[in-house]
């Protein structure tokens, strides 16, 4: 099973949902590093369920422990283990599902690949898998910080069905982002998405819609071409996460309604520095960061588990029923904000240290 992610600095995560804990090995990390590890717990509780009233109410304090790679706060080169361990599983919510396949989840390929699934929480296939990736990313922020201070990287929710927030990538802040529980930019399309989570999980049902990011002061020359350019590891990093169904950068498809006159992006010297008038390539050319803004947008598929009779069948291959159980959130989203910023702060730092080792003074 692949579940180790980047070049140089690499990341391999496991366990299950509702197993022991779940954890990240976190190898190539540079030595001399000071890491917080407050910093990765404010991460983790960004992401970590039971937050608020619009996500799941799983209860899970989510505290990272680091087993090694760290002495008096100071990292030494070596590989770094963070485990976080489960406190509320409830396996037994699952026991119907052993048996059913669940509509839109990974229970049936699972079955077909590996012919064993962990029925409890989906085992791997959970979003909780993502807090490897979360802590791995709190290191890598660390990171990016001691050798090329002034990165950002900002996410926020876009749309919740057709409820479209109105987000200047330019100028939103951390601030207006986390001052509300839906995670959008637009303080004016905080209550209506708030109401709309709330409508649907009291029917039962869930919404999908899409998180948009900047990267603020990425350097130009990130990027390895041909088949690692810098959109194309973005890409794979945010269609890694559970519920992903779309990525695109700049334009994106709405790029295909412009002719090429209207779509390029002219350069010009603005303050001694190649800049580019407009930026509807999203920061990227050619596979590689050309100093703007790198602008991109990941699609969310509703939640696949809802508390409503659905057809499906049993891994004998009998036709039934099966309703959800358990604890979901019927709108990913908002908990999904801080793992599109992980992703791209785990692929902007691998990216930045291979650019290091072939141009020492990047």
């Amino acid at each position: 099973m692949s579940s180790s992610f980047g070049q140089v600095f690499r990341i391999h995560t496991f366990g299950e949902s509702h197993g022991g804990g779940v954890g990240v090995i976190i190898d190539g990390c540079p030595p001399r590093i000071a890491v917080s590890q407050e910093q990765i717990q404010h991460e983790l509780d960004r992401r970590r369920p039971g937050q608020s009233e619009i996500v799941t109410p799983r209860k899970e304090a989510d505290i990272a422990e680091i087993l090694s790679g760290l002495q008096d706060g100071v990292t030494l080169g070596s590989p770094i283990a963070i485990v976080v361990r489960n406190t509320d599983q409830r396996p037994g919510a699952y026991d119907e599902m052993a048996a059913k396949y669940r509509p839109s989840h990974a229970d049936y390929t699972y079955d077909a690949k590996y012919g064993i699934r962990s029925a409890s929480g989906g085992g791997r296939a959970s979003a909780r898998e993502t807090i490897s990736r979360v802590a791995a990313a709190a290191v890598a922020r660390q990171v990016l910080d001691s050798i090329h201070p002034g990165i950002e990287v900002l996410a926020w929710v876009k749309s919740i069905q057709e409820l479209n927030a109105d987000v200047d990538p330019e100028t939103v802040t951390a601030e207006t982002i986390e001052s509300n529980i839906v995670r959008t930019g637009d303080p004016a399309m905080v209550e209506p998405m708030i109401e709309r989570i709330k409508t649907i999980r009291g029917d039962g049902n869930s919404v999908g819609g899409v998180i948009e990011c900047v990267i603020r002061n990425c350097p130009p020359g990130l990027g390895e071409p041909i088949f690692d350019k810098l959109e194309a590891d973005l890409a794979k990093a945010m269609l890694s996460l559970p519920a992903t169904k779309g990525f695109e950068i700049g334009s994106g498809f709405s790029g295909t309604l412009l002719t090429g006159r209207e779509h390029n992006d002219a350069f010009r010297m603005i303050d001694g520095k190649v800049r580019t008038l407009t930026n509807r390539s999203g920061g990227i050319q050619g596979g590689i960061s050309n100093g703007e803004h790198i602008v991109f947008r990941v699609a969310f598929k509703p939640t696949a588990t809802i508390m409503s009779n659905q057809e499906t069948v049993t891994s004998d291959g009998a036709n039934t029923e099966l309703q959800g159980r358990g604890r979901h959130d019927a709108c990913v989203l908002p908990r999904a904000v801080p793992i599109v910023e992980a992703m791209a702060t785990l692929v902007l730092t691998d990216h930045l240290l291979r650019q290091r080792a072939i141009q020492p003074i990047f």
